[in-house]
């Protein structure tokens, strides 16, 4: 019986310990400040609770989260039963101040208050609400704490206020009206509906156009929405409408498992109204009109647009709402409205086709092929002429093309063969690795007609050329140049800014000839050039060989007087220049048996196209010196005869101009004569 009296004794103590803490005056006031500090562990900031009663049957707390928001809660329970009558008012004044308990920066007030009366098992809430200065009023039935009914009003809540709630910018304003009667939201148990309406919307130009850069013309817009639930299905009608843009949709959605059937039809007048929801920069027009069907791991999307102006076919299969698989048939799509409408410069017209058959579009594992034709293309002369500053005007041209495009894995493989009036392009295999980031192309270019890139060189040129080689493209730009051009062959490499080539056997006069120079030598030439394309400076080193001079009028004068055929002569020697953006420096050292031609720093500027040259001829022992000076085309040609004179050739020409002179007096004296007598 002691044990007994002790047990029992111990149990009232233990009673009586928690009694007074928890129920009483004193008890309260030694639990206030353990709870005190646990919320402002909780809210991370310097909470106070003013008021902290608790009995048996009642209580009463209010809390200042900070000065400006306060939560005040009062009513009755029981112990037993778990029964309980809850009265709340929260006033939450200054939204800003709670970022560090939300975490997310929201702007505003909020304000409600209300009662919830019930126990664990079934609970009902019933209260109101200014929410974004609306009339709010709500009633909300939990079983087990779970949601299982909701009716709520909202009259007139405003837009711009709900988005500053969110933490967003009043991109659009409104007045928003929702009604909700969900008498059952138990899964597979619908019974209810939904219904909203805007009124007065309008979109924010100004703040459109300074986030942006979007003009807008003045825009409004209406959206409804009428949704009924019943058993697994959501039967909806939505519409969204506005001078700008048109959106609806229809149809049946069950939840759990997800499963959708409905229809939509999208109408875009200005594709820049999505870009504060996509992030993309887009503009223009935009149409489509399909179907979407299936559930969440098999869900098929068909239909049709008009994107760029184009006849659009698509079907796309989505797994977990990402893309899986993607068919599509585009004809006749206006590559000036593509550009347009990616924000791109008119920088050509013409007509795109493209098929796509994509079956797996997951990173890693692509699977499909796509081929794109363009034909009737027009690339705009006048702006590219302006846009690159072309000191002349690019001529017209006209261009088509093709290409297969091939999808494994992270290899995107690329055929393509481009047509101009300018040029042709083809690429066999060019291999894009996404992963890496690398790419490793060949090439085959060819020009028919050289004198049409006047435009860009500024220079007359004659002939066509072809060049093949391979481009590879990683951490390094490495890119190869092979051409059998003017009688000889170039073989060019090209390391980022570095580039070198060797050329061999190519003939002088033709090299002259299609740079439309005046052909002075006729020979074969070897020669390497060493380039850096940053700085515009390198060096060229070669060597002439089995070269012949033209016919000129300085040479038939030593040919003449001299007794000596300097066009039989062969020569062979050194050629060398160094450049430095439009200056060329440039140094010759030519000999035959009985013959020289030296030129050293003769100065070049392909800029101007200005020469400046001394040029030393040595014919059988006879020099001439000449200056070239002025325009490269039509220098002006000073012949220094002193040392020419000074040769036997020299001597004999003084004797010939001698007599010459001698017979021109003489003959007139004589006509002198005869006049006098």
């Amino acid at each position: 019986m002691k044990i007994l009296a002790w047990i029992i004794g111990v149990v009232i103590s233990l009673f009586t310990i928690v009694y007074v803490i928890a129920f009483t005056e004193f008890g309260n006031g030694m639990l206030q400040p353990i709870v005190e500090s646990k919320i402002k562990q909780q809210t991370k900031m310097d909470s106070k609770l003013t008021k902290f009663q608790l009995s048996m049957s009642q209580f009463e707390i209010f809390l200042e989260i900070n000065k400006n928001n306060t939560i005040h809660i009062d009513g009755n329970y029981s112990l037993f039963s778990k029964a309980f009558s809850i009265n709340y008012a929260v006033k939450l004044e200054e939204l800003e101040s709670l970022e560090p308990f939300t975490k997310q920066k929201l702007v505003g007030n909020f304000h409600t208050k209300g009662n919830a009366v019930g126990d664990m098992k079934f609970l009902t809430i019933e209260g109101k609400s200014d929410v974004a200065f609306s009339k709010t009023s709500y009633h909300v039935e939990l079983t087990d704490l779970n949601p299982t009914s909701i009716i709520a009003k909202m009259n007139n809540a405003d837009l711009k206020t709900l988005l500053a709630l969110g933490g967003q910018k009043p991109y659009a304003s409104s007045k928003i009206d929702l009604d909700i009667n969900f008498k059952n939201i138990t899964p597979h148990k619908l019974d209810g509906d939904i219904t909203l309406k805007t009124k007065d919307g309008k979109i924010n130009t100004i703040l459109m156009k300074k986030d942006f850069d979007i003009d807008l013309p003045k825009t409004n817009f209406l959206m409804t929405l009428d949704a009924t639930l019943k058993g697994d299905d959501v039967v909806y009608v939505y519409a969204f409408n506005s001078n700008l843009a048109n959106v609806t949709s229809s149809g049946k959605i069950i939840p759990e498992p997800l499963k959708t059937d409905l229809k939509y039809k999208i109408a875009f007048k200005e594709l820049a109204l999505l870009q504060p929801i996509t992030g993309t920069a887009l503009r223009g027009s935009f149409y489509t009109k399909g179907t979407l069907k299936g559930s969440k791991e098999n869900m098929k999307v068909e239909g049709t647009s008009d994107v760029a102006k184009s006849k659009t076919r698509y079907n796309v299969t989505l797994f977990d709402f990402e893309p899986k698989r993607i068919k599509a048939n585009i004809r006749d799509m206006r590559l000036q409205n593509i550009l347009y409408m990616l924000q791109q410069p008119h920088y050509a017209d013409g007509i795109m086709d493209i098929d796509i058959d994509i079956k797996d579009v997951r990173a890693s594992k692509l699977d499909g092929i796509v081929t794109s034709n363009i034909k009737n293309g027009l690339l705009n002369s006048k702006y590219l002429t302006k846009t690159y500053e072309f000191e002349s005007k690019m001529p017209r041209t006209t261009f088509n093309s093709k290409a297969t495009t091939t999808l494994s894995g992270d290899i995107v493989d690329t055929k393509l063969n481009l047509n101009s009036s300018l040029a042709n392009l083809s690429v066999k295999k060019a291999s894009f690795n996404i992963k890496e980031s690398s790419l490793i192309t060949d090439y085959l270019l060819k020009v028919p007609s050289l004198d049409k890139f006047f435009f860009v060189t500024q220079r007359d040129m004659k002939g066509a050329i072809t060049i093949n080689g391979e481009l590879k493209s990683a951490k390094d730009l490495d890119l190869t140049i092979h051409s059998n051009v003017v009688g000889g062959k170039i073989d060019a490499k090209l390391h980022n800014d570095d580039f070198y080539a060797d050329i061999k056997g190519v003939q002088t006069m033709d090299v002259l000839s299609m740079l439309v120079y005046p052909e002075l030598l006729k020979g074969t030439m070897d020669a390497k050039i060493n380039y850096n394309l940053a700085q515009a400076k390198g060096k060229i080193t070669g060597k002439l060989s089995d070269a012949t001079v033209m016919k000129n009028q300085t040479l038939d004068l030593i040919k003449l007087y001299a007794k000596f055929d300097i066009y039989k002569e062969r020569f062979n020697g050194d050629v060398s220049a160094n450049i430095n953006k439009e200056k060329i420096v440039a140094s010759l050292d030519l000999r035959s048996n009985k013959s020289a031609i030296k030129t050293k720093n003769t100065k070049l500027n392909t800029l101007k196209q200005t020469i400046d040259s001394r040029l030393t001829i040595v014919a059988n022992k006879n020099p001439i010196d000449i200056k070239l000076s002025g325009n490269i085309m039509k220098p002006k040609v000073k012949v220094d005869l002193q040392k020419f004179m000074k040769t036997e050739a020299g001597d004999k020409v003084k004797k010939k101009v001698e007599q010459k002179v001698k017979e021109k007096v003489d003959k007139g004296l004589n006509k002198l004569f005869k006049k006098l007598f």
